[in-house]
């Protein structure tokens, strides 16, 4: 699959030629410069550069040229004009919404959302006078009941986390875009190789590279992807004048894990396949959700908006708090972690801890119960992650 048709270059060879900027030393790996400010020859250098007549980088928390690569690289995989990148997930999520959100504004919300996501949208936004209206997702009546005559945005996770619910990302955009909105998806679990929602009809999309992207669980790291208008006159001065700039070291790693995106993304979802159908088989789980399984309930949805199914499998322990915690305890090989996307297999308990502060009436809407797991599925060898799960799901 080729970025685009103006591209000689595959997708995996474009992501590993691209965005190099070498110094005077033609060095093979890009170099990290690590620095806050730059030198300008003149007085009338320095001048121009600030006043926006003439490029170049003036002080690291505008801009860095380490960083101006890895921008680049991610907008040529996601295929749109401009990136920019941040130091976290997170920041990437707050940066956009406040940037583009007024006093009197209005957004509409998935309420399936990563439980820092929802704290941003849910107690944050209505302190500076936004209105939120939260819906559920994958339910398009709900997306235009909600829309108002204010509506500035809709915001959505697709797949969600911990629950793998697929928003339609095409028909979202559109109700959206009818009343002139724009559409933020977080596209952290599929990344880009899987899941391109600019092609889709997203307006912005934001990433928490600290996941897939890097993949070996090294930095934090965090972008926003969208058209140059967005970027560069209202993401950018927010970003500029409020610091979450990512430094030119973690964006070197994040570079390096770009090189070898693609590869580990195929991996990732060739392991989670195969752990997902032998554990749908499992007479210690009660339901198991994953985007690669027919037994999902938007199967086909996700055929037509993925072209592959993700690392990420969640499932129902046939038991009780008690007994889940007991086969989390009991794993030797897989960690309990609330990180995800990483070579190591991971998996963690959202009930208390990624999305421990909802309520319980929010986690039952969501799904969330004390016996769900998500388990990022990493790169060992398949058996070995096998073996391990159904050793400790054997203790129940």
């Amino acid at each position: 699959m080729k970025i685009n048709p103006n591209s000689k270059w595959h997708q995996q060879t474009n992501i590993i030629h691209s965005g190099i900027s070498r110094s005077q030393n033609n060095e093979t790996s890009e170099p990290i410069y690590l620095t806050s400010g730059y030198i300008y020859k003149t007085a009338e250098e320095a001048e121009s550069k600030f006043l926006g007549e003439r490029e170049g980088f003036i002080y690291s928390r505008y801009g860095n040229p380490t960083v101006h690569s890895f921008e680049t690289r991610l907008s040529d995989i996601e295929g749109c004009e401009k990136s920019i990148a941040t130091s976290s997930g997170m920041s990437a999520v707050s940066s956009t919404l406040l940037s583009l959100l007024k006093s009197g504004d209005h957004i509409i919300s998935s309420r399936a959302l990563f439980g820092s996501c929802r704290y941003v949208i849910e107690d944050i936004l209505p302190k500076f006078g936004i209105e939120v209206t939260f819906i559920d997702g994958i339910d398009l009546d709900q997306w235009e009941t909600a829309m108002k005559s204010n509506t500035v945005c809709g915001f959505l996770e697709s797949p969600s986390n911990p629950m793998l619910e697929i928003c339609d990302i095409n028909k979202i955009s559109q109700i959206l875009h009818s009343n002139k909105a724009k559409l933020i998806v977080d596209n952290a679990f599929c990344t880009s190789i899987i899941q391109k929602p600019i092609q889709l009809g997203a307006d912005i999309v934001v990433y928490s590279a600290t996941k897939h992207i890097d993949g070996q669980g090294r930095c934090l790291g965090g972008a926003v992807i969208g058209n140059e208008e967005f970027i560069e006159n209202t993401l950018r001065p927010f970003i500029r004048h409020t610091g979450p700039a990512l430094s030119p070291f973690n964006a070197w790693v994040l570079n390096k894990g770009l090189e070898t995106l693609e590869i580990r993304m195929e991996q990732h979802c060739k392991n989670a396949l195969k752990v997902a159908e032998e554990l749908s088989k499992n007479k210690k789980i009660n339901k198991i959700i994953f985007p690669g399984l027919p037994s999902h309930p938007q199967y086909d949805l996700i055929k037509n908006q993925m072209n592959n199914s993700g690392s990420i499998i969640t499932f129902q322990v046939n038991g009780k708090k008690e007994d889940t915690f007991n086969f989390l305890n009991n794993l030797d090989l897989i960690k309990i972690s609330n990180n995800l996307g990483d070579s190591k297999s991971l998996i963690t308990h959202p009930f208390t801890t990624t999305h421990q502060r909802l309520s319980l009436v929010e986690k039952e809407k969501l799904g969330i119960t004390d016996t769900v797991v998500r388990l990022s599925v990493g790169l060992e060898n398949k058996n070995d992650i096998l073996y391990d799960l159904q050793k400790s799901l054997e203790s129940i």
